[in-house]
């Protein structure tokens, strides 16, 4: 299933919880003997890779009750949430049965849950 974002910027995208939004990585074209592969073999795949773009802020954790005092009012308390491993940046091997396609200004990107990435490369001289 494919999607069609019409919007001007990628900043504006927040991803929900422990989804991950994956810029994927062109896929070799070309076997090790010289064969050419087809598109429709290469998206075929289990498992593909590519670069994390936007991550969400991870698992929501329940809020700790005090049951002391039933009848007072609580106040509003912020959802903490559990980060992810995940950072921008990273490069991520994931299933691809898993990820959601969407088209954003004539790219493809997918929308991965953190429990589909098997696993996470990160180079941390590759943005200084």
């Amino acid at each position: 299933m494919q999607l069609s974002i019409e919007q001007k910027d990628l900043a504006k995208f927040l991803m929900v919880g422990d989804k991950v939004l994956i810029k994927p990585k062109n896929p070799q074209a070309q076997t090790k003997s010289g064969l050419y592969l087809p598109p429709t073999v290469q998206q075929g795949e289990k498992i593909q890779s590519g670069y994390i773009v936007k991550t969400g802020p991870g698992y929501p954790l329940p809020l700790a009750m005090e049951e002391t005092e039933v009848w007072k009012k609580s106040k509003e308390e912020e959802v903490h949430y559990l980060p992810l491993q995940a950072h921008e940046g990273d490069l991520a091997v994931y299933l691809q049965n898993a990820a959601y396609e969407i088209n954003f200004n004539e790219e493809t990107y997918m929308i991965v849950p953190h429990s589909a990435i098997l696993m996470l490369i990160r180079d941390e001289g590759l943005f200084e």
